[in-house]
This record gives C-alpha cells, structure tokens and sequence, in this order.
C-alpha cells in the first residue's frame, strides 16, 4: 500500500468490485465519465480483468481511509504510453457521493498519485479529460495543483440533451 497521512493507495481486489460498480452507476458520478453505460457486476469484472489484471498500461488503486481501512474511492494512472511518459489520470471519490470532498481526503490521495506517477514511474506528464460541466475536477486539480488547460475537444459529450466540450488538463513533472 502507498501511504499518505489520511490515505492509502491499494491495488484494486475482486471484492471492492461491487462498491466500485455501486458508485460508478451514480448518475452524479457516471455523468462525467467516459462509460455511460449502468453497469452491473459481469461489466465491472469483464473492466477489473482486462484493465487491472492483463493490462499493463494501466495502474488501477482503491483509495482507503488509513485509520478505518474503508475504501472511500478510487485512482488510477491508465492508456500509459511508455514512449511520450504520459497517463490519464483517473479520479473520484465514492463514499458519501462526495465525488471530490473538503476533508482532506481527496488531496492526499492525489498527492500520493502524482508523486507515484512522476516519482515511481517516471513519468512525464499526466492529465485528465474533463467535461465542462465537472467544475469541481476542474477547480479542484487546476487550483491545488497547478494543472494548465491545454484544449477543449469541441461537442465531445452527450449530456442533459445537448453536445458539450470536454477539456484536456494536465500537469508535468517539474
């Protein structure tokens, strides 16, 4: 386990697939990923085998609180291309639908995975593709950690009846 002052890191187990699958079916969550889709536990396995277990571009974590050793979300660094040194940097967290929280929570946990991802893996840049929409992403990873906008992709999304853009952020190991 990574281990931060509120926080660990772990590799994701077969048994959290049923709460991972619970808070990725959350319409407030499941709106500003990428998969649309409900998904049920065949999904949720058929994903922890091809992108936890056989993949190795992808470095897939549950987020636990140290002191309870509850999962409270999930992290990830995924599509790693190994020339260019770049991940997209996956992020969330679940318990209490708090998506991002102000306990701290959310800070170490991405504290713990960028260090991983530029420290650990020697990374070179790591972004995100946000919706528009996802302002707490948005405000959360450019305010405290200096994430830059690089682009929008025009009409990228369907939500709510209409087209949005979606916006690539990212941050590089300086």
């Amino acid at each position: 386990m990574i281990k931060g002052k509120k926080v660990g890191l772990r590799a994701i187990e077969k048994s959290d697939l049923e709460i991972l699958r619970d808070w990725r079916n959350n319409p407030d969550f499941r709106k500003n990923f990428r998969e649309v889709r409900e998904l049920n536990l065949s999904d949720q396995m058929k994903w922890y085998e091809s992108s936890c277990v056989s993949n190795q571009n992808n470095f897939m974590f549950v987020i636990v609180d140290i002191k309870s050793n509850e999962l409270i979300g999930a992290a990830g660094l995924l599509y790693i291309n190994w020339v260019i040194r770049s991940a997209d940097f996956s992020f969330y967290i679940g318990k209490e639908n708090k998506y991002i929280d102000n306990d701290g929570y959310a800070e170490d946990a991405s504290k713990l995975l960028i260090n991983y991802a530029f420290n650990n893996l020697n990374l070179h840049k790591i972004w995100m593709e946000l919706y528009e929409f996802d302002n707490k992403k948005i405000d959360f990873f450019t305010n405290k950690f200096n994430f830059i906008k690089d682009g929008v992709l025009r009409d990228n999304c369907f939500e709510n009846g209409r087209y949005r853009n979606s916006v690539i952020i990212s941050l590089i190991k300086d």
